[in-house]
């Protein structure tokens, strides 16, 4: 892989402008729907994009997030950050079973190198650490995220979180056995 070092961010190495070169940039072409209880791919176009504000106000909530016992594990090129995923705590579901992977994304130019499995594995680990038996993911529905996510290994949850379901609607609710 093309210099990267992968880390678990502290207070001390993550900020507010952490994100200032991530290109979280996304044209959605088809978008998973659940349809009669089924999930169907519909055609829903659209680009997703962060503009510098957008980053700024997500990594503040990360190092808010950070102080509060979050955990988040970084993939850096450069010293450039080139992906994240974000365990939020505390566990929560039935016996607290689950922890959230709250945010997971790869920039834009660093997609299918394998920069995501890496920070999966990473936040798997982190969630265990935690004492969850598994991650949960409420999980964008568009083609290309949800494909990757069922490369992972991950399914549909079997316990919905209700009200990450109501916050984001069209997410499909997925988790992954630790």
């Amino acid at each position: 892989m093309e210099n990267i070092i992968y880390r678990e961010e502290t207070l001390e190495t993550f900020s507010a402008q952490s994100l200032d070169s991530f290109v979280r940039r996304q044209v959605v072409r088809e978008c998973w729907r659940r349809v009669d209880g089924e999930l169907v791919l519909l055609p829903v176009e659209y680009v997703e994009d962060w503009d510098l504000d957008g980053r700024r106000a997500r990594a503040a909530d990360m190092v808010r997030g950070l102080k509060a016992g979050c955990r988040l594990f970084a993939a850096l090129s450069a010293g450039e950050v080139v992906g994240f995923a974000y365990l939020k705590t505390p566990l929560f579901g039935i016996g607290s079973r689950y922890a959230e992977l709250s945010r997971f994304h790869v920039s834009e130019p660093w997609r299918g190198r394998g920069v995501g499995r890496a920070l999966f594995a990473m936040a798997c680990r982190g969630a265990r650490e935690l004492g969850a038996e598994k991650l949960y993911i409420s999980a964008h529905s568009a083609r290309e995220p949800m494909a990757a996510y069922r490369s992972l290994g991950c399914v549909e949850a079997v316990e919905i979180n209700r009200a990450l379901a109501e916050k984001e609607p069209c997410d499909v609710q997925m988790e992954y056995p630790l």
